[in-house]
């Protein structure tokens, strides 16, 4: 007879084992990873002519690369970034410059192309021949970079000096949990976060921020704004200068923001329901105090995009009219091409998250630092690396790497709920989501949508945001706008070298794809901005109203869930 009393004990170890180990791994599953070189191997081993593609590149290759040597270094090596300094024309820095790109073009035809390999595996072992790679690459050692060369006979070794001393200042604000020098002069509610408002609602997920309005009267709708719970509201309430909070006030908007708590191991058992609920439902029950004869323009951006999404269509399924408009930030409903950030989503990787989870009863978004870094490995790694510890210097801290360092945390429930249901089953594109227990369909949603998508965004990858024309029902207006999916977003009128793209799909005009959609699509200079707030001027009532009298509130913006760590 079968006995199960030990199966639980048995299970909680390997919860704990694969917790601990997350420690030591970023959070990423080594049996994941394991799985897909497995994967490659074998399919590699039943394809001989693959595999003699691979063994003969080099040989076959040579006369092009000898060639490459004997001429101008071409305009593609150039716009590389880690090759652009033109001290990399000369000998040998050119020889060790044109052998690694030589090399990534190998590792790439051994690692895609592989018969019967798929897709998800074939990305998975791509990207990591890439991060591998990236580590030796010559620009990143004194010895075989010209500009690190020269620096370091030029000063005498200073520059590594001053690199070291850089590195252990890092090292130790990583193990003491200190601030960066530099974001000590970035303070919410002193130099971030400082456009006037009222906390005038709180329960223990959300604060609700409404700002003081500018201007004598104002659109009839108010916005609310719904971000993500992944990062601090602040990031669309920088410095006066490109806060959108601000901008959309002076516009004569009045804006509601939801601030989310910053949750701890008590709210382990917190799940999308409770974030639709106690988040955005809860506001718009109290924005219909101050208006309630009005329609709200409901906004969400990244995660909040997600979660406005779901909202609208549990609105739509429950006839509750009081949207007038949905406008999301670099967000996804459909999560099929999600970009290289799905490679750290699959069945292993959700797994093992869900027991570091299960253990701390959160997840803090520290602890997937890495793999979020090694999507831009030189930008975020490499870059810092020898500008930091090799070149022994400091970039300016601003506003925007301020935020950027304010990390947050995420229960346990419902990360492991938005992981496994959303990303990676994609219930919600397909029609098996469910909003307190009843499905929720996205093409219910009829009121008109705005969608901005960034061209650089690693995140939410712009043609994964553009897939709202296939779900949701109404006419759909699509931005896309130069920037990844921070900087693209915080793109403030006036801001230097922004651009967009913009066209409207009317519910009654037949799907475009999205190559077809930039041929069709006008390019404006200038900030996206100031079209959002066209589109909503056209899509509120032509009579503006004095606005409603600001109630006391429970404190001053920015309020204290934001302040917590």
């Amino acid at each position: 007879m079968k006995d199960d009393s030990f199966a639980p004990y048995f299970r909680y170890m390997d919860t704990l084992w694969q917790a601990g180990l997350s420690h030591f791994t970023f959070g990423i599953s080594p049996a994941g990873a394991s799985d897909s070189f497995s994967a490659w191997g074998r399919h590699l081993a039943q394809a001989p002519g693959k595999a003699a593609e691979i063994g003969l590149y080099p040989l076959l290759h040579a006369q092009a690369f000898a060639q490459r040597m004997a001429c101008v270094r071409d305009e593609e090596c150039k716009k590389d970034p880690r090759f652009k300094s033109d001290n990399w024309d000369f000998w040998p820095w050119r020889f060790y410059a044109e052998s690694f790109l030589f090399m990534e073009e190998w590792f790439n035809q051994a690692t895609t192309d592989v018969p019967g390999l798929d897709e998800q595996n074939e990305r998975a072992v791509s990207f990591a021949a890439r991060q591998f790679l990236d580590a030796f690459c010559p620009a990143n050692f004194p010895v075989t970079n010209p500009d690190l060369a020269y620096e370091t006979f030029s000063t005498g070794g200073q520059n590594l000096v001053n690199g070291a001393k850089n590195a252990w200042q890092d090292f130790n604000d990583l193990l003491t949990g200190k601030e960066p020098e530099g974001s000590k002069k970035f303070k919410v509610g002193e130099t971030l976060g400082v456009t006037e408002g009222e906390v005038v609602f709180r329960n223990d997920l959300i604060e609700l921020i409404r700002y003081t309005p500018k201007t004598k009267k104002v659109f009839k709708e108010p916005v609310l704004i719904v971000p993500a719970w992944i990062m601090k509201y602040y990031i669309l309430d920088l410095s006066p200068h490109n806060s959108l909070v601000r901008w959309m006030v002076e516009q004569g908007h009045t804006v509601y923001m939801i601030s989310w708590k910053n949750p701890t191991a008590e709210d382990r058992n917190k799940g999308m329901d409770d974030y639709y609920r106690l988040g955005p439902m809860t506001a718009l029950d109290v924005i219909g105090r101050d208006f309630p004869d009005a329609k709200v323009h409901l906004t969400g951006y990244c995660l909040g995009g997600t979660l406005a999404l779901l909202t609208a269509a549990a609105m739509a399924r429950n006839k509750d009219e009081r949207l007038k408009s949905l406008t999301l930030f670099a967000a996804q409903g459909d999560f099929t091409e999600a970009g290289e950030l799905s490679l750290f989503v699959t069945p292993s990787e959700v797994a093992f998250l869900k027991n570091l989870m299960e253990v701390q009863g959160y997840l803090d978004t520290k602890q997937m630092a890495g793999a979020f870094q090694m999507l831009r490995s030189y930008d975020l790694i490499w870059s810092k690396v020898i500008h930091d510890y090799l070149e022994g210097k400091r970039h300016d801290t601003f506003d925007l790497t301020a935020w950027n360092a304010d990390a947050t945390r995420m229960p346990s429930r419902m990360h492991g709920e938005y992981l496994e249901k959303l990303f990676l089953k994609n219930d919600f594109a397909e029609g098996r989501f469910r909003v307190e227990g009843k499905m929720v369909a996205a093409e219910n949603i009829r009121i008109p949508v705005f969608a901005v998508g960034t061209e650089k965004d690693h995140v939410a990858p712009w043609r994964s945001v553009y897939k709202v024309h296939l779900m949701a029902g109404g006419d759909v207006t699509f931005v896309l706008t130069t920037g990844g999916h921070n900087a693209g977003i915080v793109s403030e009128p006036g801001h230097k070298g922004r651009s967009y793209r913009m066209h409207e799909k009317k519910r009654a005009q037949s799907y475009i794809d999205p190559d077809t959609w930039q041929d069709h699509a006008t390019r404006f200079d200038g900030s996206w901005w100031e079209a959002w707030h066209g589109w909503l001027q056209k899509n509120s009532s032509k009579e503006k109203i004095a606005p409603p009298p600001m109630r006391k509130g429970l404190a001053p913006a920015p309020g204290a869930y934001v302040l917590e760590k």
